[in-house]
């Protein structure tokens, strides 16, 4: 995979909303592989190469993160924050993706080094229609740092 498109990494412990979002992915033909866990420890293994995790190879550092708020084990503020303090991760862009629209949540994501915090909306369309945007804007719009 060495010189392909990066991954990306989406962090979302609702199935509904996970398949909404690979579904959008598809649609888009967005080629870069997708790797799906399901609460903020797996999140952690994968991002560190712990675990199940441990192949570099297969499981590569994300060029995006899509990471719900609200999730297992560790929610998505100490996933953002473990992120942002590790020199080899603070610069892959992590996009909030959560059904919150709590200030205090907001504020302390963008505290943390989040590069941009997205509300779910409840309707199917709008929630593709976000997604798709974001998918545009980061993988195919935004320049990442080199790595």
């Amino acid at each position: 995979m060495e010189g392909g498109p990066s991954p990306i990494l989406l962090v979302e412990d609702n199935e509904d909303h996970a398949e909404i979002t690979l579904f959008t992915l598809e649609e888009n033909e967005v080629e870069n592989p997708v790797h799906w866990v399901k609460d903020g420890q797996e999140a952690l293994d994968y991002l560190f190469n712990q675990g199940a995790y441990a192949d570099t190879d297969k499981y590569q550092t994300p060029g995006l993160i899509l990471l719900d708020l609200k999730l297992p084990k560790l929610d998505g503020l100490e996933v953002l924050e473990r992120i942002k303090a590790e020199k080899g991760l603070k610069c892959v862009p992590v996009v909030m993706l959560t059904t919150s629209n709590r200030e205090e949540e907001v504020l302390r994501s963008y505290d943390l080094g989040v590069n941009s915090y997205v509300t779910k909306p409840v309707q199917f369309e709008e929630l593709t229609g976000k997604l798709t945007h974001i998918v545009s804007f980061w993988l195919a719009t935004n320049t990442p740092p080199p790595r």
